[in-house]
């Protein structure tokens, strides 16, 4: 398929939950499995993600949604992305673009970087490569100004300083105890696993007694669930999930 690794959605810059969202992209890909992989991938790395399927569509929804960044895919089946790139720039969108593309010929790439892209992506790639690569532009445009802090209710965290706050109050967390609420926070009001905190937060080396997550978890309760309303809740025997009480 063109990637190596793991159609979602979302109309608006904010994850399920409330959590705020990195940055809202539009990633067009007339492979309907590239896209769906593509999609939530993206939005599992903390992303809003638009989707579509064409050039027109992708033009169409440039202006529309007006995301942060596109990923692009070369080779459409209506308009090519250099086409969608110089129908964008000549509408005067400056929206930075990162180019899929199966073709790594030197002059494919100068041709989509003159046009206005940002960053050109040879098939097949690594999402995590795509993921820090798209970061990257983003920092590079100054478009994530606002991708350092994530809010869920009244719960701050800011990935820059490390610093968290809850109804205004500064919460001091070890390292593992502030990765694990990130996580949390990316996936709000999505159930985790055991097996999923530990693959993402112990950076998927971890090999002993899953237990360590319910030791951590009940940790964070303890510094950050002390109000109400608890933001952490526990579904015995699936997982952990950051959400408001129902």
């Amino acid at each position: 398929m063109g990637v190596r690794g793991g159609a979602a959605q979302s109309g608006g810059a904010s994850l399920s939950g409330g959590a705020q969202a990195e940055a809202r992209l539009l990633v067009v890909e007339d492979d309907p499995n590239i896209l769906e992989l593509l999609s939530a991938s993206l939005r599992f790395a903390g992303f809003a993600v638009i989707s579509a399927s064409s050039g027109e569509e992708a033009v169409t929804a440039a202006g529309e949604q007006r995301p942060d960044l596109i990923v692009l895919d070369v080779m459409l089946p209506d308009l090519d992305g250099f086409d969608v790139v110089r129908k964008l720039r000549a509408g005067g969108s400056r929206t930075p673009v990162v180019f899929l593309t199966a073709r790594d010929a030197t002059e494919d790439k100068i041709r989509g970087l003159t046009l206005g892209g940002d960053d050109y992506v040879t098939k097949p790639f690594s999402l995590e490569e795509l993921t820090a690569r798209i970061r990257a532009v983003l920092r590079r445009t100054g478009g994530d100004r606002e991708s350092s802090k994530m809010v869920f209710a009244d719960l701050e965290l800011d990935e820059e300083t490390h610093e968290v706050r809850r109804a205004g109050a500064t919460v001091s967390l070890s390292p593992t105890e502030f990765k694990l609420l990130r996580y949390l926070m990316l996936n709000a009001g999505r159930v985790l696993s055991k097996a999923q905190i530990l693959d993402h937060v112990w950076n998927y080396d971890f090999r002993g007694d899953d237990s360590i997550v319910e030791s951590y978890i009940s940790y964070l309760r303890r510094k950050v669930d002390i109000a109400e309303p608890r933001l952490i809740h526990t579904l015995r025997g699936v997982g952990y999930v950051l959400r408001l009480p129902t």
